[in-house]
């Protein structure tokens, strides 16, 4: 425990982990944003589909605080940091969907199944599995979408970062945000509803680009936060110890 880079990367780790794990059971709940910050549902229209509004899974409010751990863990610890949180990651939460299915299978207690609420008796097994019982379609595409944009995002940051060297931050955490998360956008609609629905190419297509709007700006948005944390993280390592494992990430990601 006193090894700075080892409790840095436990820290950085354990919540990269546990934003990806609640990000996905989160996702079942679908709000509006623009209701949210008090608007009217804005109407817009790509590939022939219109109505369209940002009508968001609540994992969203989630997902950005994954994006910026993967570019601390990819500035400090490099490719193979971000490779070891993102199967990590994908594993646990693999195994969360498998350990929910069995808790679905498994027969209520009677006291337990229905309770009296404001709207009227609630089946409580039934709000159960249906909360949590998403679809296998849905997972498989989560999760695919999920490493397919973490290995993107490994690759684009580190080339943009033989560009720019150890200046710039913004531009090659923010450039790899915005590719990975157009390909993580369109990935995980493809699969579980384009191929797990039947939905239409164009309403699949036209959804992901709403998705990835929000996702854009947010990313935008968070920039200020990755200056804030090296300030932090660059104090509790000090400088000389940040500056190797930066150029050491660096160095071990070019091979």
């Amino acid at each position: 425990m006193k090894d700075k880079s080892t409790n840095l990367f436990y820290v950085l780790g354990v919540f990269f982990v546990a934003n990806a794990l609640l990000a996905e059971f989160m996702g079942v709940k679908i709000f509006s944003l623009e209701k949210l910050l008090g608007f009217e549902p804005i109407n817009l229209s790509f590939f022939g589909e219109s109505n369209l509004s940002f009508n968001l899974t609540a994992g969203v409010l989630l997902w950005p605080v994954v994006f910026v751990m993967t570019d601390i863990i990819n500035e400090y610890f490099g490719r193979k940091g971000v490779k070891f949180m993102s199967f990590t990651a994908a594993a646990l939460i693999g195994y969360a969907f498998l350990m929910m299915l069995f808790a679905i299978k498994l027969n209520p207690a009677d006291f337990w199944m229905e309770r009296e609420t404001i709207y009227g008796i609630l089946n409580m097994d039934l709000a159960f599995n249906t909360i949590f019982g998403q679809g296998l379609w849905i997972i498989i595409g989560s999760l695919v979408a999920f490493l397919i944009g973490q290995l993107v995002d490994v690759y684009v940051f580190h080339f943009l970062r033989s560009f720019t060297g150890s200046s710039k931050i913004w531009l090659r955490a923010t450039g790899s945000t915005f590719v990975s998360q157009f390909i993580d956008s369109f990935v995980v609609l493809i699969i579980a509803f384009y191929f797990g629905a039947g939905w239409s190419l164009s309403l699949v297509l036209a959804i992901g680009v709403v998705n990835y709007i929000y996702k854009f700006v947010i990313a935008a948005l968070l920039t200020p936060v990755l200056y804030v944390l090296h300030f932090f993280i660059d104090r509790y390592l000090g400088k000389e110890l940040a500056h190797n494992m930066i150029e050491e990430a660096a160095r071990e990601s070019k091979t």
